[in-house]
């Protein structure tokens, strides 16, 4: 009785230290596989008709018509897919409306899916998401706005970029760069100005700070809430690796709310595993924003996402 006693007390550790070591593999086979199917689904979305290798052309609009089609006689000039004349775009002030070219709308032209007909074409700030697509054939458009700006985005699903993609590039996994941050709110939540690659500028809310702790040393950075509606902070940021093996302008990193959520204080994940390339580092039409000053960290991550052009 005594030995099984002794023996109980000899295995009882080893026994823990089993579990609590098959516990450990088993979530990192797990973080592990969801980080795989996460690049996979990056490919993916950058390769669907609407995706980022699908970008052609950006055209700003000068004040007042501006005709858009295939043939050189246009304002702006489309892929060759396009119809000679397919329409034309007239901005007054912030309004944009859509009127038809000499002899009407082409057939197939469509607006949100309908037939084409003279509209006033809405415009989100900064927010593309609602803004209604023009299409023909291959091509998908739609009007953004910037600052004071206003262009019109032009997308071919038989762009050449589609056609060379020739898959992303990544760090190797590290879990030494999957940290806990603390998270400090700002109460009330401050707002910051960014920068775009384009010029333009624009404001978002700064809900608080995500301070965070590698190879001993402290360092902070600043999201940005980028949709309200959505449950997700979104950093930009930069770091020395950006002179090397990243994108020189910046990468992006997107994460849930804090444990506590963003009034309180608390704790919050920042995977940089999952630090992505911005749309331009694929297209020289997308208008990304740039780091505030405060996330430009003085220090490599080397992991993440690597640079898509060498």
């Amino acid at each position: 009785m005594r030995l099984h006693r002794l023996l109980g007390l000899v295995l009882r550790p080893w026994l823990i230290c089993a579990l609590l070591a098959a516990t450990i593999s088993a979530q990192d086979a797990e973080w592990r596989s969801e980080l795989a199917e996460w690049r996979a689904q990056q490919a993916i979305e950058l390769q669907k008709p609407d995706g980022w290798f699908a970008l052609v052309g950006l055209e700003w609009l000068q004040p007042g018509d501006n005709s858009f089609g295939s043939a050189p006689d246009n304002q702006i000039h489309l892929p060759a897919a396009a119809p000679p004349h397919l329409g034309i775009l007239r901005l007054e002030g912030k309004s944009i409306t859509l009127h038809p070219p000499p002899g009407g709308f082409p057939e197939g032209f469509l607006i949100a899916g309908k037939p084409a007909e003279p509209q006033r074409l809405d415009t989100g700030l900064d927010n593309d998401k609602n803004n209604p697509r023009l299409t023909v054939g291959s091509l998908s458009m739609y009007v953004i706005h910037r600052g004071e700006r206003y262009g019109l985005r032009i997308r071919d699903s038989k762009s050449a970029a589609l056609a060379r993609f020739h898959g992303l590039k990544w760090f190797p996994l590290n879990a030494k760069y999957r940290v806990t941050a603390r998270w400090i709110p700002y109460v009330p939540p401050r707002s910051t100005t960014l920068a775009t690659l384009v010029g333009t500028s624009y404001t978002q809310q700064v809900p608080g700070a995500a301070e965070f702790t590698l190879a001993g040393k402290t360092y902070r950075l600043e999201p940005v809430l980028e949709d309200p509606a959505e449950a997700k902070l979104f950093f930009i940021l930069r770091d020395t690796t950006s002179k090397s093996t990243t994108y020189g302008a910046c990468r992006f990193l997107y994460t849930g709310f804090p444990d506590g959520g963003l009034a309180q204080p608390g704790n919050l994940v920042l995977d940089f595993n999952r630090l992505e390339n911005p749309p331009c580092a694929y297209t020289p039409y997308a208008t990304c924003p740039l780091p505030p000053s405060r996330n430009r960290l003085p220090i490599p991550l080397p992991v993440g996402e690597k640079r898509y052009h060498d």
